[in-house]
Formats: C-alpha cells, structure tokens, sequence
C-alpha cells in the first residue's frame, strides 16, 4: 500500500522540533534509531526532514547533551544525538552491590574472591561518594571478567562499523597498607568470532608493602580501531604478594566502559 507523504502526517504537521514521543529516540533505545534510520528511505521528504542538522541540535540541546553556549565541532549531529542517548556504563554491576552477579570467576585462588564494604574513611577518600562496596582478591591469582554485547546494548552493526565512536575504558584499584599486591587488567574489543579487534593490557601494577594504599584509576579510550567490533572482553584483579591468608590482594570497583562523546 501507499506510504504518507511527510506533510499529510500529523507528525509531520507538528514540525521537526515537535516529534511525539513514539517517533524520537529514547535512551538507551538503539532499536528505535535504527526505526527512525529506516523512515529515511520513504521518500527524499522523509530523508530531507530526518537529515535536518537544526532538529538534532534542538534534540541534543533539550536532553541536556549540549550547552547553549555549544562551541565544539560535529561531524554529524544526527549520529552524535544517537551516541549521547545510548551513553553508560556497559558493565552490571561494576562496584560489587549485587555481589558477584554479571560477572564470570575466571580464576578463583586462594581464599576466592570477596565483596567488602568500602569504610567511612575510605568513602571520604575515593572520589565517587555513590561507591560503597569493592572486590578483593586473595594469595593466589584472582581474575573475572564480563563480557559487553554491544548489539545486545543498543549499538547496530552500522553504526560501529562506520562512525566507529571512541570506546573508554575505566577502573580503579587500591592496595592495602599492610601487604604488597599486583593488579593486573585486560581488555579486547572482539568480532562476531570473537576474534581480538583490539587490546589493551597494561604492565600489571606492583604495589609495595606499606604504601600509601590510595585508590588509583587506570583508563584508556581506543580509537580508529578496524570495522566488526561487536563485543568488548573486560578482565581485571591480581594477588597479593605476600601469601597471607584471607584478602590481602588487590581491591577494584566502579569499573566502566562508555562509548561516544561525554556530557559536556
């Protein structure tokens, strides 16, 4: 049967800054960017409208991903608003609150891996006051890892294929003042074979007895990586270098990996 034309539909009449909520782009909602996309290939009326630059300034400005005072550069306003709606964390559970949940037990030594509550001087000291838990490794090697299907979040194919935004990855880890340890992190972006993109690892990180036992943040964005990333392998923990018994290794928390442009 025969599509409306743009200005027959009552969508259409309410202007390109007016588009009810069934035709804009929630967060987090890859599936209706893609729809949107789709409506570009009705007629050139559709595509002229949804190609608009002004209506994807006025989107990113009222979600509050721009400022009004917005002097950086975009390549494409459109593809930038689809990336802001989409931005988090891509890790579950990154700062221990549901326990283990989300996460694969790769290596488990020693006395296993342990959740504790993060002290009141240790909340006054790390810099996000939302964190109250951490994971602590033990005297023999602990690693877990979590796997991000990128689909599965809302990212299409196309989109990381051709725009390619940039992936941030974040982690903080502390020693305790009492035990020398080693952290250690790994992370791949993969393919659909799950074929290594990507990588970045670190040297691991050899903390001294008696240090300072701050909590310190380790990142890395990658960037103009090849086309056919779908997934992103996160692997971090270590071990304590003494082989005490109990949970003297290295502790980690509020992990993350972001994709595309932060808020300004």
């Amino acid at each position: 049967r025969r599509l409306p034309v743009p200005w027959q539909t009552q969508e259409a009449r309410k202007g390109p800054g007016r588009l009810s909520p069934g035709c804009q782009t929630g967060s987090h909602s890859g599936g209706r960017a893609q729809l949107l996309l789709r409506c570009r290939l009705v007629c050139s009326l559709w595509r002229d409208l949804i190609d608009l630059v002004t209506l994807w300034k006025r989107k990113c400005l009222r979600e509050g991903f721009i400022t009004e005072d917005w002097d950086q550069p975009v390549a494409d306003w459109k593809v930038f608003y689809f990336l802001r709606s989409l931005h988090r964390n891509l890790l579950h559970n990154p700062c221990a609150e549901e326990g283990f949940e989300f996460w694969s037990l790769d290596v488990n030594g020693g006395d296993e891996w342990k959740v504790e509550d993060l002290s009141k001087d240790q909340r006054k000291e790390f810099p996000n006051d939302q964190v109250k838990k951490y994971f602590v490794t033990s005297y023999y090697t602990c690693l877990k890892s979590q796997v991000v299907d990128l689909k599965a979040e809302g990212y299409w194919e196309e989109l990381m294929d051709t725009t390619r935004p940039d992936i941030e990855v974040k982690d903080w880890f502390a020693a305790r003042p009492d035990c020398g340890s080693k952290y250690q992190l790994c992370v791949q972006l993969l393919s659909s074979a799950h074929a290594p993109l990507g990588t970045f690892q670190p040297d691991p990180a050899m903390i001294q007895q008696k240090s300072d036992a701050k909590w310190r943040e380790v990142s890395h964005t990658f960037s103009n990586y090849p086309p056919g990333v779908r997934y992103i392998w996160f692997q971090h923990g270590g071990v304590d270098t003494h082989y005490w018994a109990g949970w003297y290794g290295p502790r980690v928390t509020n992990s993350s990996i972001t994709i595309g442009p932060p808020l300004p």
